[in-house]
């Protein structure tokens, strides 16, 4: 009860499927893609695509809808209960081509959820739907019509099996504001020839609209179909239906007639491409020229294995593998390709860039849409240095063509317009820690500059670069709480003011830790200086992080529970804690003792709302709690007391987190409606699962992982030349059961292992860690020496 009383005192101030081969298991069958559905984002619920692809195919039930604000949940939801199309691209800030087939009289709108009658959409059953990594199926029962759904790479597939029909349709829904994608600049579409459809549609997410203003976000597609309509029709919604064959502007529809038998089939294979019509066609031929449906389908499912098969896990509970593989899936899904198969790319300008080719032709990388970063040192860019370097690698070269076309890295980025999500940047963090995990295959000069300028730079920064009040940050160390633009960021402070000095510190000391390995020393110097901002932010009668106004005195009526006032996304109680670079200073700041009191007792409240926002379905439930694990700002907290004396706390909570905030249906999966962000809570439950995490986010100049508890028998992690000597890497425990998640002892490659952690790079040989598990603390395993962290 003790423990609580830190916290109460707080509370009552604030006042509240697939071919298997013998070494590849089909571990698509544990992925559910409707886990998480209720209250999803326009990206998360795309099952027809490969890993990191960029034709990302599903169902949508409300993305017609648009979305006002730009990262509003709309989509697919799992308790609707009809369709308004398949659209074939889902990113952040961008969706369109989409498709609807359709029987009987054509209508000219989608209509609504709680009308489907009076639009094309149409009502279907949970048990008629099919979902799986590189496939979806449906049943459409108002029409009476099978849609099924793949991919590859850059070519959408759908096949229709129609009823026999006088009045069989297949709508190409190109005008029209699909998801995220904003509002329609202008469109087009035509038919080629009998079988050829092409065309293209420019939208202006809101996105782009604040961070990058007079930019779009243009979209190509090149279509075939295996089957050539009786007539075209063309229209603009809610208007007449022409005889025509192409349609420009906003709101164009084309509508393809046909007379269908009983279980007559019409494919169609659609080329996308960020750049040109010519390249579509360009993707389509080299990818799917003389592919089938079936073949697309199997080939994309074993992509699918081959990816999950990285990490093997074997014992714990079905529900922890279907937890562990559907979060790996998410993973690898979101922040998918730009560029298409010739190595043409969408330059931020609106031009075509070309990525430089190999000698056999093929692009060097793969350039990327991505969300934004921000948090995803914690989660995504570990679990890509430990599995998927290569990825990772590209993501990297991908950063650098937007920052040598436009001189500035941007936090998110759809078609390489500038879409900063948070209006921060933290990009200097993932790029030190590829460079800090052995991930070096990138032109490393001019992508420590590109780092160091977003550190420093203020002259000339321009809004999609994010952090314009990084002069502030420079000159005083510190960002000053300034609301004068509403939730806003400019050159004399920020109404975020807290959460940008204590971003800014901890991406300072991850260019600090390159600029060391560089031997940049003068670099290093200031930057390190830089790194210890947050300390003048922190309120030693209170032991708390607190905003101060530009007179550098402290915020009046604090409250430590209140989001948005000096804090985005989370509040005083949850940004105390984010001192990642230097756990050892905050702690000997606070207290020890007062440190992992505090701590245990938010985590002990925390439970009560399941670590979160409880049970109200939003993705911004949970920012006025203790610790909200629905959002960024807290993940790396349960982590902590590996580095204050107490490592069977973090033992307990991460395993209690896996269990009980991450679910297996379609509401509770990623919490209760939480903002899944493009992989990063799912790849958190992946790391979390391991027993490896890394609170540095690999900003040490010699990166760890640090360990937690492992929910299965046995975790063999399959590691790559790219940044790695061994082959694999396994992590095996014994007595490992539900209640049993206290680790007693630990052996690394036969040898007693006393201590929490380890250096990546020995992970990078190879190796077996081995633990044993039990259902009471160890209380003096792993305390003596804490996990490192450069200096």
């Amino acid at each position: 009860m003790m423990k609580l009383k830190w916290i109460g005192s707080l509370l009552i101030l604030a006042g509240v499927v697939g071919c298997k081969t013998p070494d590849r298991p089909n571990l698509v069958e544990y992925v559910n893609p409707n886990i998480g559905t209720v209250h999803s984002r326009w990206f998360f619920y795309t099952p027809a695509a490969e890993p990191f692809g960029l034709a990302k195919l599903g169902a949508s039930t409300n993305g017609t809808y648009g979305n006002n604000q730009g990262w509003e949940a709309v989509g697919y939801e799992d308790g609707h209960t009809s369709i308004d199309g398949f659209p074939c691209l889902h990113e952040f800030q961008i969706g369109g081509i989409s498709l609807m087939p359709v029987t009987g009289e054509v209508k000219t709108n989608p209509g609504k959820l709680e009308e489907p009658d009076k639009g094309f959409r149409s009502r279907f059953d949970k048990k008629d739907e099919t979902a799986r990594p590189g496939y979806y199926s449906v049943l459409l029962k108002d029409y009476q019509v099978k849609a099924e759904l793949t991919a590859t790479a850059r070519v959408g597939f759908q096949r229709y099996t129609f009823p026999e029909s006088e009045n069989a349709h297949i709508l190409f829904n190109i005008g029209n504001r699909q998801g995220e994608s904003g509002a329609v600049r202008d469109a087009y579409i035509r038919q080629v020839d009998g079988n050829t459809i092409e065309g293209y549609v420019v939208t202006e997410p809101e996105y782009v609209k604040k961070y990058q203003a007079g930019a779009s976000v243009a979209m190509y597609f090149y279509a075939k179909l295996d089957r050539a309509p009786e007539s075209v029709e063309v229209f603009y919604q809610d208007s007449a239906l022409m005889a025509r064959n192409e349609i420009k502007g906003p709101g164009a529809i084309m509508c393809l007639n046909y007379k269908t038998k009983k279980d007559e089939i019409v494919n169609v294979k659609i080329g996308l491409s960020y750049t040109s019509i010519e390249n579509a066609k360009v993707n389509l031929e080299s990818e799917a020229k003389d592919l089938a449906f079936d073949e697309a389908m199997k080939a994309t499912t074993d992509k699918w294995n081959e990816s999950l098969s990285r990490i093997l896990v074997s014992g714990g509970t079905e529900d922890s593998k279907i937890k562990f593989y559907t979060g790996l899936y998410h993973a690898l899904l979101g922040r998918g390709l730009a560029s298409d198969v010739n190595g043409a790319y969408p330059k931020n300008d609106g031009t075509i860039g070309q990525i430089p080719l190999t000698k056999d032709g093929k692009p060097e990388y793969n350039h990327y849409n991505t969300d934004a970063v921000w948090g995803a040192y914690w989660n995504l860019t570990s679990l890509w240095a430990l599995a998927y370097p290569e990825y990772y690698n590209d993501f990297v070269n991908s950063q650098l063509l937007v920052y040598k076309d436009a001189g500035w890295l941007g936090d998110g980025i759809a078609t390489s317009k500038y879409v900063s999500g948070v209006g921060t940047n933290m990009v200097s963090i993932t790029l030190a820690g590829a460079y800090n995990s052995g991930i070096r295959n990138f032109d490393v000069e001019t992508a420590y500059q590109a780092a160091l300028k977003n550190e420093l730079g203020w002259e000339g920064r321009i809004e999609g670069a994010g952090k314009m009040d990084v002069k502030q940050f420079v000159e005083r160390g510190y960002v000053p709480y300034e609301n004068s633009v509403h939730f806003g960021t400019h050159p004399e402070g920020s109404s975020f003011s807290v959460s940008h000095t204590l971003e800014y510190s901890f991406s300072a000391y991850a260019v600090a830790q390159w600029a060391k390995a560089l031997g940049r020393t003068e670099d290093y110097k200031r930057l390190m200086e830089l790194s210890a901002g947050w300390e003048k932010l922190f309120d030693d009668s209170l032991k708390m992080i607190r905003p101060r106004v530009p007179n550098g005195e402290f915020i009046d009526n604090f409250n430590p529970l209140e989001s948005w006032r000096g804090f985005q996304e989370g509040n005083a109680m949850q940004y105390t804690f984010f001192v990642p670079q230097n756990p050892a200073r905050l702690i000997e700041k606070v207290g020890k003792d007062e440190f992992n009191n505090r701590l245990d007792s938010i985590f002990t409240e925390a439970r009560k709302s399941i670590f979160g926002g409880g049970k109200v379905v939003n993705a911004f439930s949970g920012l006025q709690s203790p610790y909200n694990h629905g959002n960024q700002p807290s993940l790396h907290i349960s982590w902590l007391f590996n580095f204050s004396g107490k490592p069977y706390l973090t033992q307990k909570w991460t395993r209690l987190i896996c269990d009980e905030f991450y679910g297996t249906n379609g509401e509770h999966g990623y919490g209760y409606g939480q903002d899944e962000d493009q992989g990063q809570l799912g790849a958190w439950y992946v790391m979390a699962a391991m027993g490896l995490f890394d609170v540095q986010g690999g900003a040490c100049e010699r990166p760890t992982f640090q360990m937690g508890s492992p929910l299965f028998d046995k975790i063999e992690i399959k590691l790559s030349p790219v940044n790695a000597t061994g082959k694999t890497f396994v992590i095996e425990t014994t007595g490992n059961t539900p209640d049993a998640y206290y680790v007693q002892s630990a052996t690394l490659n036969g040898k007693p292992l006393e201590q929490c952690w380890l250096y990546r790079d020995e992970l990078y040989k190879g190796g077996t860690l081995k633990l044993t598990m039990g259902n009471q603390p160890n209380e003096k395993w792993g305390v003596e020496n804490p996990p490192h962290c450069s200096e």
